[in-house]
Parts: C-alpha cells; sequence; structure tokens
C-alpha cells in the first residue's frame, strides 16, 4: 500500500512526493528515464504491509530493465497468478512483483485477473507506452492531468494542483450539487480528472501530442445461476470466507472497523476465528443522547468473538473544526456525513495497526438502501399510483425529504432519469435557483454504466440501479472518503464483500435472494445465522453516520454566519438568498442536512483551494 505519483515531461522532486508521503511513511523513492523524446519520472510513498523487505521496494524495475511500476494496493490472488506465470524466480513475495511480471507476460488486458484493490502505473520503455489502471469499484482513487505537452497522475490531487493553475468547473459543480459528488471522471477542477473504476488509460510515448486513450476492462452482465435458495446459501458462506480470508494476507497485524450493524459483524466473526491473534475492534461514538450512538452494540459484537474492543468518541463542539480538516483531506466536497466519524475511527485504529478490514459494499450488493425498495415497489404497482402519488405530496406538502425524493422519482418511467432523480438532494429547478445553470450532466454518467455493464439485459430495475451504484456512488463518495481518511494516518482499508468472487456469485443470484419486499441482504442474513446471535442479525440499520440533523437546527446562527459571510468564496458562484432559503427550511423543519453538509464541505474545501 502507498502513494503513487507519476508525469510525462514534467520533473518533480521530494518536496512534492511529500505532499502523499502520509499514505506511505515508511520509504519513499523516486525513478527517471527518458525514451522517445519524453521525459518520465515516477515516484511512490510506501506503505509496508506485505514483504517488509527491500524486495518489496518501488519505483520497481523488471530484471531485464526495460519495465517499470509504481503500485497502490494489494492483489490478494497474486500468489496464485503466479503459478501462471513462466518465470519461476522472484526476487521477494511482494505482490507489486507479481503484478509487474504477469503484465510483461500476459499483456495490460490481464489486470481483469487481479483480485483486489489497486492504482497503479506501468511503464515500457522499449514500445514506448505508460498505463494507468484503477480497481474495478474504485477502491484506491488516481487522478490525472494531461494537456497535450504533459501528464501527471495521483494517488491525491493536492500535488497535481500545486504543479498547475487549477480553478473550479461550473459545469461539475452542478453535477456535484445534483449527485452529492463528483462522478468519475470529473473532479471540482479544470482539466483535473480521475480514472473510472474498472478502467484503464494508455498513453504512447512516441507521439508529438500526449494523449490518453481509455478503455473498461469491467464484466458485463451474463445472466443467472440455476440455484436453490439453500445451496445459494451455503455457497455465499464458503465464498465469503475465503473473501475474508484471502484479505487477511499481510506480514502485520490487521484489525476491523465494528459499527452495530452485520455487515461489519459477519466480517469480524469470520476473521477473528481465522487469525492466530487476539483481533483488535474498532467503533466511533457521540454523546450518549443521540440514537444513531452505536458502541454499546458494537461492544455487545466484540465481547460475542473475545475481540479487544477500542472505542472512540466524538462531540457536536468538534464538529466544525473537524469538518475543514477532513474536508481538505478528502479533497472532494461530498454531502456524506459520516467522513468525520471515520477521521476519529481511522486515528484510533492507526494506533494500533497498520490494516483494517471493513464491511463497505454489501448495501449495493445486497439490496442495504431504502431507495431499493423503492424500485421494487416501482416494479410491481401500476405507474399510474406513482404519480398519483407524485401529485399529492405536492399537492399537500409534506416535511420528510426521502418522501419528496421518492415520490418525485418513482413517477419517471425512463430507469436513467428516475435514477437521476432519486440520486439527487439538489434538484434541477434548485440548482438553477443556486447557480443560474440548468446544464446538469448527472443522466450522462448514469446512462454510461448503464450501458457498459448491459443493464438493459438484467432481470429488472432494482438490480440496474444496485449495478449502478455500486460503480458510481460507492467509488466516488463512500470509498473515496475511506480512502482519503485511513490513507491520511497511514492505514490500509480492505473491502472483503468486494471480493470480485464474492461480487461475481452475488451478481449471479436472482434478486430476491438479496432483496425484496421489507427485506434485505437475505442470504447475508440467512448465513450469519452460523455466526451471529439474533439480536445481532435483527438490529435496525442504521448507517455509518454522525447526528448532523440535530446539530445543524442546534447551530444555525453560527452556519448562517460561515455560509452567507462576506468571505465566503462560494457565493462567487451560488445564489446567497436561496442558500438563506434552505438553512431556513432546515430550521424550520425540512431536512436539509445532506444539503447544509454539502455547502459546508464545498465552502471549506473552495477556502483551502
Amino acid at each position: 500500500m502507498c502513494g503513487i505519483l507519476g508525469s510525462i515531461n514534467y520533473d518533480f522532486n521530494d518536496d512534492l512526493l511529500d505532499l502523499i508521503k502520509h499514505r506511505g511513511p515508511d520509504r519513499q523513492s523516486i525513478f527517471r528515464d527518458t525514451t522517445f523524446d519524453n521525459k518520465i519520472t515516477l515516484g511512490q510513498t510506501r506503505l509496508s504491509i506485505v514483504d517488509l523487505s527491500e524486495s518489496g521496494n518501488q519505483p520497481m524495475l523488471s530484471e531485464c530493465g526495460n519495465y517499470c511500476i509504481i503500485f497502490n494496493g494489494e492483489i490478494y490472488n497474486h500468489i496464485q497468478l503466479r503459478e501462471k506465470l513462466k518465470r519461476t524466480k522472484f526476487n521477494g513475495h511482494s505482490d507489486t512483483e507479481t503484478v509487474l511480471y504477469y503484465i510483461i507476460e500476459k499483456g495490460i488486458d490481464s489486470i481483469k485477473d487481479f483480485n483486489g484493490i489497486f492504482a497503479f502505473s506501468v511503464y515500457d520503455r522499449e514500445s514506448g507506452k505508460l498505463y494507468l489502471a484503477r480497481d474495478k469499484y474504485g477502491v484506491k482513487p488516481l487522478y490525472h492531468f494531461c494537456d497535450g505537452n504533459k501528464v501527471l497522475f495521483s494517488s491525491e490531487i493536492r500535488p497535481i494542483k500545486k504543479s498547475i493553475n487549477a480553478s473550479l468547473d461550473p459545469t461539475s459543480l452542478n453535477l456535484m450539487l445534483n449527485l452529492r459528488y463528483c462522478p468519475s471522471p470529473t473532479t471540482l477542477l479544470k482539466g483535473i480528472n480521475k480514472l473510472r473504476p474498472g478502467h484503464f488509460a494508455e498513453i504512447d510515448l512516441k507521439t508529438n501530442v500526449l494523449g490518453m486513450n481509455f478503455r473498461s476492462f469491467l464484466d458485463t452482465y451474463t445472466g443467472l445461476k440455476n440455484l436453490s435458495f439453500a445451496k445459494s446459501v451455503k455457497e455465499y458462506g464458503l465464498v465469503l470466507e475465503q473473501s475474508v480470508e484471502r484479505q487477511l494476507m499481510s506480514d502485520v497485524e490487521v484489525g476491523v472497523l465494528l459499527s452495530g450493524g452485520i455487515d461489519s459483524a459477519l466480517v469480524a466473526g469470520i476473521a477473528s476465528k481465522k487469525l492466530p491473534y487476539k483481533m483488535k475492534a474498532f467503533t466511533v461514538g457521540f454523546d450518549s443522547e443521540y440514537s444513531v450512538n452505536e458502541i454499546a452494540l458494537a461492544r455487545e459484537t466484540a465481547d460475542h468473538f473475545g475481540m479487544e474492543h477500542h472505542v472512540a468518541k466524538m462531540e457536536s463542539k468538534d464538529f466544525f473544526e473537524m469538518l475543514e480538516k477532513c474536508s481538505s483531506i478528502v479533497e472532494e466536497p461530498i454531502a456524506t456525513t459520516s467522513f468525520i466519524p471515520m477521521y476519529y475511527l481511522s486515528k484510533l485504529a492507526s494506533e494500533k495497526v497498520k490494516v483494517v478490514l471493513t464491511g463497505q459494499g454489501a448495501d449495493e450488493l445486497l439490496g442495504g438502501y431504502p431507495r431499493y425498495q423503492g424500485e421494487i415497489l416501482f416494479n410491481k404497482y401500476p405507474k399510474i399510483l406513482f404519480k398519483l402519488a407524485s401529485f399529492l405530496v405536492k399537492s399537500f406538502g409534506t416535511k420528510n425529504e426521502k418522501l419528496i425524493r421518492g415520490a418525485n422519482s418513482l413517477s419517471t418511467q425512463d430507469d436513467v432519469s428516475r435514477f437521476a432523480k432519486i440520486y439527487s438532494i439538489f434538484t434541477a429547478d434548485e440548482i438553477k435557483l443556486l447557480t443560474g445553470s440548468d446544464k446538469i450532466l448527472s443522466e450522462e454518467y448514469i446512462k454510461y454504466y448503464y450501458d457498459i455493464l448491459n443493464c438493459g439485459s438484467m432481470e429488472n430495475s432494482t438490480a440496474r440501479m444496485m449495478a449502478i451504484d455500486k460503480h458510481m456512488q460507492l467509488a466516488d463518495d463512500l470509498l473515496l472518503y475511506t480512502d482519503k481518511i485511513t490513507m491520511n494516518f497511514s492505514l490500509e482499508c480492505r473491502v472483503p464483500m468486494l471480493d470480485l468472487k464474492l461480487v461475481d456469485f452475488l451478481e449471479s443470484l436472482p434478486l430476491s435472494y438479496k432483496v425484496k419486499r421489507g427485506y434485505t441482504k437475505v442470504v447475508l442474513k440467512e448465513y450469519a445465522k452460523k455466526f451471529l446471535p439474533p439480536k445481532i442479525i435483527n438490529r435496525p440499520k442504521f448507517g455509518f453516520q454522525s447526528p448532523t440533523d440535530i446539530w445543524f437546527r442546534e447551530s444555525n446562527v453560527e452556519i448562517r454566519d460561515i455560509l452567507l459571510s462576506k468571505d465566503n468564496k462560494l457565493l462567487d458562484y451560488l445564489n446567497k438568498t436561496e442558500i438563506e432559503n434552505i438553512l431556513s427550511m432546515h430550521k424550520k423543519g425540512y431536512n436539509k442536512e445532506k444539503q447544509i453538509f454539502l455547502l459546508l464541505s464545498s465552502y471549506y474545501w473552495l477556502k483551502n483551494l
């Protein structure tokens, strides 16, 4: 695990690499070369997890000297991949060395065989090619800039931003306000993009004008297996246990981020039974008056498995200071309030271990979000009922934000348009009032994945929505902040629920084995009976969140002072009157928590730009 930084025709030194040193404090190094009149610079900061010896150091050159790789991530099946290679002699047991020689022997298209999390660059001096690649679900980020003369790429935005003149992109601002995050390949900065999950870029160094040719290595939908539910549960359990065991690959101790929910409890239970030492579990909580406090529930799980439980607490008085700090770390504004508790959780875990497992990804794969229940209803009932519901909601008014969005979206027949509406926190009309522009490209980005994943052939729209979520919101919102914040503390976070073999198996099951009306995570909960007592399995879903709905009402004056200040650079792009209206509505009882959080996140992002 590490931070990577590379360039073509833009030389950098350790000062620029130091900007991502938190991602790899154990060692850093830079490789330089020239080919076809282009200067190549590749740098890496290392967090030593697998093969702690010098054999795992990067940038890593091939024995022939023709290839060089900088690699961020872990490939959990790399031992099995080595067995497929003609090469039998290796300098060490690092997965980086496996990746390098696997690509040398089998070509760049072979990355589809990598079961793991990664962002990397491979340089081929002889052919004059440089490749960038990002894992299928975007667990590891990779940003890039290309102006035809030079190329820069990095695990984080800050080294690129320091190297060019970057300014806010108004079109991306509208997109972010609508979707609550910037979907790949966009960022809020003109010219700085992020590689889409499951894609690689090829750069031809022999041409006079540098460009990037993007290709996908994502799998398209191929159909369902004919398995009984009982057999599916048995096979799911086997594949899940193998996935967790694979991701325990480490030469250092592994811990777990433990919430009060079933997903992390299941990961913790499987992992703790396979480790030779007492596993450490880490939980974050809040002032006891808040209903979202999960400390007691997580402790119950930890005690059940005999784990060593550690707790971090945060209070509302720390909120604004931490929001500014976390916004800087995440580098992209998002509306997800849970990145603040993630800061406390990561800081705590990093004091005890270098690697943690998490339960992220199960909601998208197994239908854990309320919007999937809405899609199930959409497929069951006549469409005229949803049009009537939308009319009634608009006519009589409601303060329930989820009900408003649900009624607005379910009255729309087209999948892509309906998905865009259910994802949005600011509607097209609200964005027009805020920014003065009605240019919103959300549907274009959703349709990209809708087409490339062959969503039209899936059994119904609920399955299609889950497939889109797995490659968009999960990657560019939840996994984005998880990577940035954990790596800020030099902590590697792994996601067993996104193991490729596990995902492939789940995608082959009928939707009703995963989610159905009134039930979520069906196959997971059935299998969990083997590991967990009923009181843990049947807990209501809390989500990893903070009680900002309450805090924003209690701190309304302070928020107004921040967002309506003359020093707020955001007011150069957004209408002050409309911001006032959003704050007033929240004060009156409408839940505008996500909207306010996104505005605050954007304010601090722009303040530190």
